[in-house]
């Protein structure tokens, strides 16, 4: 149970995301769509958490790494729980929205 919530909440071994956004990663946005107009990530996908589980057809390819983001980085945490339930295997928490961002300009 320990490991399960480390997983889902990105407390795991650290990753990074900036490598990871290099080689191509889609950073997916599940705030709000007027959230999302308020600013967000060049090239990032938003669906809104509580549309995630019926839009999932819009991330096709399961391997391809996907970056979860949000305000503060709890919706993005249950967005990676989501995704990895549904079978996608490369999904990081990336937290609040202007982390990403940080890392699409580095």
């Amino acid at each position: 149970m320990i490991e399960f919530l480390k997983q889902l909440f990105g407390l795991g071994p650290k990753v990074d995301l900036s490598e990871i956004v290099k080689a191509g990663a889609t950073i997916l946005d599940v705030r709000s769509r007027a959230e999302y107009s308020s600013g967000h990530v060049k090239g990032s996908v938003n669906i809104p958490l509580d549309q995630l589980s019926s839009n999932l057809s819009k991330l096709k390819d399961k391997s391809q790494p996907i970056i979860t983001c949000c305000a503060s980085g709890i919706r993005s945490a249950s967005a990676k729980g989501i995704l990895r339930s549904a079978g996608y295997i490369n999904v990081h928490n990336g937290g609040a929205w202007q982390n990403a961002n940080s890392l699409k300009k580095s």
